[in-house]
């Protein structure tokens, strides 16, 4: 597990797209690797912790000493996937 923390630009993304990169993204992390994911849309502080709840990764916040909206979230062992074209719908 790495000490410093992924870093993913999701820019001005909508979060469904965004979503679906993240998964992407974390899919080759190892487990209790910390991510952080910049996010602009103003559904991501809804809709990130919703879909961690959905996966099992830990959603650990937003972060406050960000220069663009942050939030950190856990890569799980044992995460829930979801489908390819739908990151909010179980596999």
């Amino acid at each position: 597990m790495s000490s410093d923390p992924v870093v993913i630009d999701g820019g001005d993304r909508s979060c469904v797209r965004l979503l679906l990169e993240l998964r992407g993204h974390i899919a080759g992390l190892a487990p209790g690797t910390v991510v952080h994911l910049i996010a602009t849309d103003p559904a991501a502080p809804i809709d990130l912790p919703a879909w961690c709840h959905l996966t099992g990764h830990a959603y650990l916040g937003p972060l406050d000493a960000a220069e663009r909206p942050t939030y950190a979230l856990q890569v799980a062992a044992d995460a829930r996937q979801t489908s390819p074209e739908s990151p909010w719908r179980p596999r």
